[in-house]
């Protein structure tokens, strides 16, 4: 199944297959429009952030809304993630208020407080948990992407290479050896997040800089840089995706140019240009088990297209 938000603050939910029927309709979730949502792992739930600085979480079975949690940031909250561990489930925000927060979303009595809270001091476009559900990878105005310890909240190290904000960050399926990331520089870029990277680009040094702390690992490990989804003066918070079903041997992000743009991570060559939309592409997914990829744009419509599984 689809799920789709939008700026009417309400969720609407699609079969995949044809004919592609609209089952349901979740509205006024939220008193301003929503920025991201994920299906929930262990449960019927669809958790939903938008620019009210709220997170709402619905029954998609009876379209009810479960829980919401007000103020759990101060202003627009830009990325969530999900992850299940320990037999709960767990879900990170970040938004602009310059804050990182862990919610346990897993029981009947959902609090309204966080269990984890990372303070950066500048706002936080991209967060995403590690497959063990040991770190949180963050993304924001630095340009870096930093790995957080999950027990401590203390830095581990940092992903450098962006020029520009990384607007999304997906880790790759399967063991998450990889985490892509494309930022509003129109560069994506894949890094390697193994502990002991082989990869010859991997070095740590240290600097400092003026503006925020002073970070003490920076790690070069970028593994690919895929060029030819333009960002756009828009400065769209483009969600990318790893295919599921060759097990993240592809990678797809949308563009400005009202396409998607669909790389082959071995060789970083450009498979696909997918046309279609009439206004910048905002995300794209593919299916878990078949090689579909949909889109989703500011022209308010979605595509399906199939790829070639090979």
């Amino acid at each position: 199944n689809i799920a789709a938000a939008s700026a009417d603050r309400s969720v609407s939910l699609w079969r995949t297959y044809p004919p592609n029927t609209n089952y349901g309709l979740l509205p006024n979730l939220h008193k301003a429009p929503i920025i991201d949502l994920q299906w929930s792992l262990l449960s019927p739930h669809l958790y939903t952030i938008g620019a009210d600085g709220c997170i709402c979480i619905s029954d998609v079975t009876t379209g009810e809304r479960v829980k919401r949690i007000k103020a759990a940031h101060r202003g627009v909250i830009n990325s969530v993630d999900r992850i299940a561990t320990a037999g709960t489930e767990l879900i990170v925000t970040g938004g602009d208020d310059g804050f990182v927060r862990v919610w346990d979303v897993g029981g009947d009595d959902i609090s309204n407080e966080p269990v984890k809270e990372i303070k950066l001091g500048y706002p936080i476009t991209a967060v995403a948990w590690s497959t063990d559900a040991a770190q949180i990878y963050v993304g924001g105005l630095d340009n870096c992407i930093h790995a957080y310890d999950m027990r401590t909240t203390e830095r581990l190290h940092t992903l450098g290479g962006h020029t520009d904000t990384p607007v999304s960050i997906v880790v790759s399926p399967g063991p998450g050896n990889y985490i892509i990331s494309p930022s509003l520089s129109s560069n994506t870029l894949i890094h390697d997040i193994r502990p002991f990277s082989p990869h010859p680009n991997r070095r740590v040094n240290t600097f400092r800089c003026g503006l925020f702390k002073c970070l003490p690992l920076f790690c070069n490990r970028i593994y690919r840089q895929l060029h030819g989804a333009p960002a756009g003066f828009e400065n769209t918070l483009s969600k990318a995706a790893w295919s599921k079903y060759d097990g993240g041997k592809r990678v797809a992000v949308g563009g400005a140019d009202r396409a998607v743009t669909v790389w082959e991570v071995e060789s970083g060559r450009i498979l696909y240009k997918l046309p279609g939309h009439k206004g910048t592409v905002t995300c794209v997914d593919f299916h878990p088990k078949e090689p579909i990829v949909l889109t989703g744009s500011k022209d308010g419509t979605m595509l399906l297209g199939e790829i070639d599984r090979s």
